[in-house]
C-alpha cells in the first residue's frame, strides 16, 4: 500500500512537471534579429514579410504573419520581430528600390530588385520552398543572416 502511493505520489510529479513544461511553451514569445547583408546601394527601403507556415510563401500577402519595411540607414541593416510563438518560420526579403512594396521584375518575370530568403537558399529558376528557407525559432532571441541576391 506504501509502496503504491509512492509510486502514485511520483507520476503525479512526473505528469504535473511535464504539464507545467507545455503550458510554459504555450505562453512562449521569442524575438527574431534579421540581418540582411548585400545590398547594393541604400536607394528606397528592405521590406520583410515573416511565414509560419508553407501557404503562400514567399509572395502571398495575406498569408504573412508580420511584415515590415524600413528605410536603409546602415549596410548590413538589422529588424527584428517580436512576439513569436516556438516554431519553424520563413522570411522573405525585397531591396525596394522604389518604395512601392512589390519586387519588380522585367517583361521576362526576372527581377530587376534585390531579393533574398531566411536560410539563403540557392535560387535558379524559381522562388524556394518554405522548407527550404525554414529555420526555428525555440529561445528567447534567434539571429538569422540573409544575403541579398541581384540578377
Amino acid at each position: 500500500m506504501v509502496r503504491r502511493l509512492r509510486v502514485s505520489m511520483l507520476l503525479l510529479a512526473v505528469f504535473g512537471n511535464l504539464a507545467c513544461s507545455l503550458s510554459a511553451k504555450a505562453g512562449y514569445n521569442g524575438k527574431l534579429t534579421v540581418e540582411i547583408d548585400g545590398l547594393k546601394n541604400e536607394e528606397g527601403q528592405v521590406c520583410a514579410s515573416l511565414f509560419a507556415s508553407s501557404q503562400g510563401f514567399p509572395s502571398q500577402r495575406d498569408r504573412v504573419l508580420q511584415s515590415q519595411c524600413i528605410k536603409i540607414t546602415n549596410i548590413p541593416l538589422l529588424l527584428t520581430f517580436d512576439n513569436l510563438k516556438a516554431g519553424n518560420y520563413a522570411v522573405a526579403i525585397i531591396h525596394d528600390q522604389n518604395n512601392d512594396r512589390t519586387l519588380n521584375t522585367n517583361i521576362l518575370g526576372i527581377p530587376v530588385e534585390g531579393f533574398g530568403f531566411s536560410s539563403n537558399p540557392e535560387v535558379k529558376t524559381r522562388a524556394p520552398k518554405f522548407g527550404e528557407a525554414s529555420f526555428l525559432v525555440a529561445g528567447p532571441n534567434t539571429n538569422i543572416k540573409i544575403k541579398l541576391k541581384y540578377f
